[in-house]
């Protein structure tokens, strides 16, 4: 097969969008068979030394302080966009406007409706996107799926699911864009609970209610200047400023008529200030048949229990191993484990097999804006205090039943 090369701009060069060049350079050493060769063109960034960076580290032809000498060069066809929250929608419309494919990070709008607002704009567009939930390329979770799917575990009957993470749990650290609505939107629901919402319509069905509640620990953190450093910083002394969005959110959620899991009920919880877990994201899911049990921290592991009467024994740890989705892709057997780094190269699989009108689980913009608008519910349960519906989207890639 002749190589398919892809030429590809980077906005934002943090942590993630150094993780997303990373990807693209690793990839067809992972998927030679696929014949796609990115090529880094250009990076965007508002600091020389992280441009300096993209040019001469990651390996960028080409680095500039404008987004859109990014979206407008005409050798880029895909873009990746890994910049704070409030500019999201802003870069993500450009670049659908321009017609270019839109790989970006989640959340994917300050608010759902904000993220359907890109929604509109990449429909209109045709462009393909992708967006940063890669826990769902998780191999234990891409076999829980199937396993679901196949009726391994029965009729679903409950679930449960938490994003627990310590991150801010330093009552100092610092007050970095991540605490204000003007530039974050939500909190914790949208950094971490979009992640779990979905894997929750990734493996059972779209949640269609939510009774929620929120929490703000801590008030006020310690100034720090934009771009200085980040939230992992501890500042001692000096100035405080408020907090503005919420530090813990859960809620009692329900899968929708059209899901794999159909009337389910389940809890989730979302934490950004818990002292102990590093990244704890676990899920449970119960069936008529069995269940299964998987946490992040552990993440080449799944707990599985089948069977029912005396013929069952309880849960089982497997190891993931070559019938887990696209592990054997990355490591020869079990026990030799994953990492993070490699979720974003299976991302980026699905992306570019879609880019190229292929068969793809891809999550996109659709998929985005499914999880905000249960996000946005449990904001509003917690406003009204009680049941909240939440609109159905159209083209997620969620559990679905079969249609007969």
């Amino acid at each position: 097969m002749k190589d398919r090369e892809v030429g590809v701009g980077l906005v934002s060069v943090g942590w993630m969008g150094i993780l997303h060049s990373r990807s693209y350079a690793n990839f067809p050493k992972f998927y030679p068979e696929l014949g796609i060769k990115p090529k880094l063109i250009i990076a965007a960034d508002t600091t020389l030394e992280r441009q300096e960076y993209a040019k001469d580290v990651l390996g960028y032809a080409q680095a500039t302080s404008d987004y859109m000498d990014v979206i407008n060069h005409p050798d880029v066809q895909v873009v990746s966009v890994c910049s704070p929250n409030y500019l999201h929608r802003e870069i993500g419309i450009a670049v659908a406007r321009a017609g270019k494919a839109l790989w970006i990070e989640k959340p994917v709008g300050r608010s759902g409706v904000e993220t359907a607002e890109l929604e509109a704009e990449v429909v209109k567009a045709g462009i393909v996107t992708s967006i940063g939930f890669n826990y769902r390329c998780t191999p234990a979770i891409q076999y829980a799926r199937e396993i679901i799917a196949a009726g391994d575990l029965g009729e679903i009957t409950h679930f449960r699911g938490s994003f627990f993470a310590d991150y801010s749990a330093e009552a100092n650290s610092a007050l970095s864009w991540r605490f204000k609505k003007e530039f974050a939107g939500s909190g914790v629901l949208g950094d971490l609970m979009g992640h779990l919402v979905d894997l929750i319509h990734y493996t059972v069905g779209p949640i269609s209610e939510a009774n929620g509640f929120t929490k703000t620990v801590y008030k006020d953190r310690p100034i720090l200047p934009m771009g200085s450093a980040t939230h992992f910083a501890v500042i001692e002394g000096g100035e405080r400023g408020a907090v503005e969005n919420e530090d813990y959110a859960g809620a009692l959620v329900k899968i929708g008529e059209s899901g794999i899991g159909a009337g389910a009920i389940g809890t989730i919880e979302a934490s950004r200030i818990s002292v102990g877990p590093r990244s704890a994201y676990n899920i449970e899911i119960y069936g008529t048949k069995g269940s299964l049990k998987w946490d992040f921290e552990r993440m080449n592991e799944l707990e599985l229990s089948l069977g029912r009467n005396g013929a069952n024994v309880g849960y089982q740890r497997i190891m993931a191993n070559s019938y887990f989705g696209d592990f054997s892709k990355f490591q020869p057997g079990s026990g030799t484990s994953m990492g993070y780094d490699d979720l974003k190269v299976i991302e980026l699989k699905r992306f570019m097999q879609a880019y190229f009108g292929e068969a793809s689980e891809n999550s996109n913009i659709h998929d985005a804006t499914s999880a905000g608008r249960v996000c946005d519910a449990i904001e509003q349960s917690q406003a009204s205090g009680s049941w909240t519906k939440v609109p159905a989207t159209k083209g997620t890639t969620a559990a679905l039943k079969a249609k007969k």
